[in-house]
Parts: C-alpha cells; structure tokens; sequence
C-alpha cells in the first residue's frame, strides 16, 4: 500500500449506461473533473469503452463510460452495444443515464429489460432536468420506478453540473473498501494513441456532421516522443468513399487544416507537450470490417 493510502481507502468500479446522447459523457467528464470523452451534439459518438477516474475524499471511483445502447444494425453497432453491456458486467454499481426530456423511450425500455435479466440493482439518473416542470419530473420518476430495479434516483444537468456532487458523493459512500486501483492523479486508462485519435474525430464530427454522419473513423499510425519533449504524431482519417475524402480535405486543403488545427490545440492542453500533428485522409470502402481498427478503438470485433 502506497504511502499516500490508508486502511480507510475505497475504490469503486460504476458503469455509465443509457440510450445514445443521454450525455453519459459529459457526466463522465463532470464527475472525472476533466474532459476524458469526446462530446458532440450527435448521437453514438462514444465508440469505445472510457475509463476516467475520480477522487472524492479517500475513495477512488472509476467510471466506465460505455456506447449508447441501441439496436444494432452494422457489425460496428454490435461491437459498441457489446463494449456498453461488458461495461455493465464489470462494475460493482450500474447507473442508468436517461434524458429526462425524452423520458422512456423504446431504446430506454430495451435496456432496462436486459437489467432486469441480469439481476442487478440499478441507479437512475434523469438528466437534463433543467427547465422541466416538477409536475413531469415526479410523473417520470414514477413511471421508471415502476420497473422494480432501481434503488435510488438522481436529478441532474450534467452539463451544468447541477445535482454531480451530491451523485458522486452518494456513489463514494457506496464503493467498498480497499486500495485504489490507479494512482492518485490520473485521470483515464485510455491510452495516448486513443485518446488522440478521439479528438481528432471529434473535432470531424464537429465540423462536419452533416455530411458526414458516421462514415469516419481515425487512426494513429504513427507516434513518436521526440527528444526536445514534443511528440509527433500521424493520423489517418478513414472514409468509406472518395466523395467524402473531398469534404474532408477541402477546397485547397481548408477543412483539412482547420481540423488539424483545431485537433492540435486540443492535444497540446490534454497532453502538456507541443504536437506536430500530421493529417492523411484514406479511402477505407470497408473500414468497418476491418479486425485490426475494432483492435485499435478497444472493442472486440464481433460477427
């Protein structure tokens, strides 16, 4: 046990699930006090398991933010729903994520049904309470109650953080004893290679989710610590076909050097070290078929 611990340290393993875009991620990144998940407007942005790790007190939480879980149609739909419901299993406290402006949705029933299956008591967390009527926040709190799984009910705006202390308190209390799994001030288990690449694909979702919905993905190829403390590092920004390439090269190579720009600015403040950023832009028809990319984003390739 590390000078830093004492018999009265707790570490506590929670899933963050829910139907796509109920903002686990930005629950994730309030609780963690840091941006560890990409967020964007658009929904099934999160493509991989995200641990990120928070401290409250002397207990160590770590968080798994998991995919939306909707009903899949691709093989890559079926990795990510596979990713969410493993991230389930592998904690000690399951907390469900609905947007209590759309309350519940068939997604939403599907997954409390497989809840339901597993046996496992859940916490119920409405987010984005703000500007709703009380009258239809009890109407929905009775209604998710009703399904006879949920222990305790949580009302908040991750994004504003209203309500994230008193559920990060309440999920610090219920962690178990014993010593923390991470040091004390690392925020994610993600790798470097990852995490830059989901900022990069972030910042194309940002930029172009109108044309191109979810037809992308990225890769870092090449990373490279050099000896002045920078790092280089290599991308390729996978398309399906040649159409898209040119949306997202640009006119003269414009939109491809905002995003690397805009990318690089991200890096340097997350990583603390200059980035020289290089972007390539491939035709991969089939990139979602491809064994190797399930491999580099975390998830396991699935039939």
């Amino acid at each position: 046990m590390s000078e830093n611990q004492t018999a009265e340290t707790k570490c506590g393993f929670v899933a963050l699930i829910g139907a796509p875009n109920a903002g686990k991620s930005t629950l994730l990144n309030a609780l963690v006090g840091a941006k560890v998940a990409i967020v964007t407007h658009k929904v099934q942005t999160t493509r991989t398991r995200i641990t990120g790790i928070g401290m409250h007190e002397e207990t160590q939480l770590v968080f798994i933010d998991t995919p939306g879980i909707f009903a899949p149609k691709r093989r890559l739909d079926r990795a990510m729903v596979s990713a969410a419901w493993k991230g389930s299993e592998d904690a000690e406290t399951t907390v469900l994520m609905i947007d209590a402006r759309k309350g519940i949705t068939e997604e939403v029933e599907h997954i409390v049904e497989g809840l339901k299956n597993t046996g496992r008591e859940v916490i119920l967390v409405l987010n984005k309470i703000d500007g709703m009527k009380k009258d239809g926040l009890l109407a929905l709190i009775q209604e998710c109650n009703e399904h006879g799984i949920f222990t305790d009910t949580f009302l908040i705006s991750a994004l504003h953080g209203e309500g994230v202390a008193d559920l990060k308190a309440f999920l610090a209390d219920k962690a178990p004893r014993g010593p923390w799994m991470y040091p004390e001030d690392q925020l994610s288990d993600t790798t470097m290679r990852i995490l830059a690449a989901e900022i990069t694909r972030e910042k194309v979702y940002l930029r172009l989710h109108d044309e191109l919905p979810y037809a992308t993905t990225v890769e870092t190829e090449k990373w490279e610590d050099r000896k002045d403390g920078s790092v280089r590092i290599e991308q390729v920004i996978h398309v399906e076909r040649e159409t898209q390439k040119g949306i997202v090269i640009g006119k003269g190579g414009s939109m491809l050097k905002t995003l690397g720009q805009m990318a690089r600015e991200e890096m340097e403040e997350e990583f603390q070290r200059r980035v020289h950023l290089f972007l390539h832009v491939r035709v991969t028809e089939r990139w979602a078929d491809d064994k190797s990319m399930y491999e580099g984003m975390g998830l396991d390739f699935v039939n």
